[in-house]
């Protein structure tokens, strides 16, 4: 199946958040509690507003739509968010529904998000598929480790980086 990837616009946010969130139920299910995924869907159309706001950003907010045109991907990176950020660049989010897997389709998000530049990224600890995914294209883990907030369940996350090529770990070339 052919994919297109696109900036996505303020009107495809219901599109996305229901995208979104039917990709947290297929990758955290084992994870999260069926009350953290009934709140989710109970507050799409909250969470429409909001994503409707952050698809207005000129920063990459890139969608994948299949033949019939069904949101099943998308991305979104921009200038990072930590204070203290080994790159300038963050991808906040790659996500492809399960149907999607294997097919090179995270993979040409990533590209379309930031290209081969240096990045980095936050994922949850205990996601081996998307851990194999990043360190596939480059990304390693610093170190760094964090709690995600209460309404995400206070799952551990790790940062995962990306180095400008032709430097080791440390930077130096």
């Amino acid at each position: 199946m052919d994919y297109r990837i696109r900036q996505a616009t303020p009107e495809d946010a219901e599109a996305v958040v229901r995208m979104h969130t039917l990709a947290h139920e297929e990758c955290y299910a084992h994870q999260l509690s069926p009350e953290f995924f009934r709140a989710r869907r109970a507050n799409i159309s909250e969470r429409v507003e909001q994503r409707r706001q952050f698809l207005a950003a000129p920063d990459p907010r890139l969608i994948a739509l299949d033949d019939s045109n069904e949101v099943v991907g998308l991305a979104d990176a921009g200038p990072g968010l930590d204070a203290d950020g080994p790159e300038q660049l963050e991808v906040y989010a790659i996500y492809v529904l399960q149907r999607t897997y294997g097919t090179g389709l995270g993979a040409a998000l990533l590209r379309a998000a930031v290209s081969d530049s240096p990045a980095y990224l936050w994922m949850l600890e205990d996601n081996p598929r998307a851990r194999a995914f990043y360190l596939k294209h480059g990304f390693r883990p610093d170190g760094a480790r964090k709690l995600l907030p209460p309404e995400w369940e206070g799952l551990p996350v790790i940062r995962m980086v990306r180095p400008r090529r032709g430097t080791g770990a440390d930077g130096v070339a």
